[in-house]
């Protein structure tokens, strides 16, 4: 067998200074407790005013935490069905369009 193998099968030596650095114990770093991120996802502006205002509402989940999040993603959808069954509504007649 030659030193090589023997280093690798027994561990390192004690004259090789890499093994060495390699055997010592390594200190676990302090867990710390993950914040709030955000993701960073880009939202492209629709051109509809109350559909982008909904839009924009999804920025503040991203200081929240994930338990907060449920709240905004509800409001959020529940404007934008408002926003879509409002498209369905027939149009409002202007003052000067009931003429008999």
């Amino acid at each position: 067998m030659t030193d090589q193998a023997a280093a690798t099968e027994s561990g390192p030596r004690a004259g090789d200074a890499a093994g060495a650095e390699a055997a010592a114990p390594v200190e676990a770093a302090p867990a710390e407790a993950a914040g709030p991120a955000p993701l960073g996802v880009v939202r492209t502006p629709t051109g509809h005013a109350g559909v982008d205002a909904h839009l924009a509402r999804l920025a503040d989940a991203d200081h929240l935490t994930a338990d907060g999040h449920v709240a905004v993603y509800e409001d959020v959808h529940r404007g934008l069905r408002e926003a879509l069954t409002a498209l369905d509504a027939p149009p409002v007649p202007g003052p000067y369009e009931n003429r008999s």
